[in-house]
């Protein structure tokens, strides 16, 4: 018995890898992407890489203005986040079939946050880019509407876990809408609620990177600025400094969900 299952599951695996392998070869083809070609031109790429993106003194003396674009992206990224949680939350619990007020609203709900979720945030920073021009409301509102998609569908998923013994029991006491939501939605949701806003903090400040190359704003206009400008020495430095705030803002946030959940 056992070893029929093993040889079916096997059978399946070497079925899916073909299948894959298939997908790959016909993938490449029809891209015109040559494998040997790209092994064959790495040494080449990697010695470029070696002699032009090398940080420099002189690419080092921009660092205090680099810093201060760096910031701003930082702080574009949290407020965008914290503000599109807020939003989230709210149309989170009129989708949440724990506590949606009636099916449309709930339906509707759900709706808002699918078609909000799956618009791209360089597709919206392109759209707001027409309205609002160049500057940080753009990349703002860019990064709070992707933001405020992914958080509502989330939330409404962390809601929907929420224990419905300990709502429906206080709603046989007679308790409030507000009071549900305060006594048995925010106790069991928020740990897992802070620990999504975490890790969208994060997500935006990669994401407001390439949201500032299109808005003329933050590190990414400091990007865009210095690569046109062939001063790739200055571009390896603004790359690196973002790795290094990225990496310590995931530190930090996993830090925060080690304590909180």
């Amino acid at each position: 018995m056992d070893i029929t299952i093993f040889r079916k599951k096997k059978r399946n695996m070497t079925i899916f890898a073909i299948i894959l392998i298939g997908i790959t070869l016909l993938s490449a083809r029809m891209t015109n992407f040559d494998v040997i070609h790209g092994i064959q031109t790495m040494p080449k790429a990697l010695g470029w890489m070696g002699s032009n993106l090398i940080i420099t003194e002189q690419s080092l003396e921009k660092m205090p203005s680099i810093m201060d674009k760096l910031i701003e992206t930082i702080f574009l990224s949290i407020t965008a986040t914290t503000t599109a949680s807020v939003l989230a939350f709210l149309l989170a619990l009129m989708g949440s079939q724990t506590t949606q007020v009636n099916r449309f609203f709930g339906s509707l709900s759900r709706i808002v946050a699918s078609v909000y979720r799956n618009i791209p945030i360089v597709a919206w920073a392109l759209i707001l880019l027409l309205s609002f021009g160049q500057n940080a409301l753009t990349g703002y509102f860019a990064l709070f509407l992707a933001t405020f998609g992914f958080l509502t569908r989330t939330f409404i998923e962390t809601i929907d876990e929420t224990s419905s013994s300990s709502v429906e029991a206080l709603q046989a006491t007679g308790a409030t809408y507000f009071q549900v939501v305060a006594k048995a939605v925010l106790p069991e949701c928020s740990p897992q609620m802070i620990s999504w806003i975490l890790f969208m903090i994060e997500t935006n400040i990669r994401s407001s990177t390439l949201v500032g190359i299109l808005t003329g704003t933050g590190i990414g206009f400091a990007f865009d600025l210095y690569y046109k400008s062939m001063n790739y020495n200055v571009v390896s430095l603004i790359t690196i400094s973002i790795v290094v705030v990225v990496i310590g803002i995931e530190l930090l946030s996993n830090y925060v969900r080690r304590v909180i959940l």
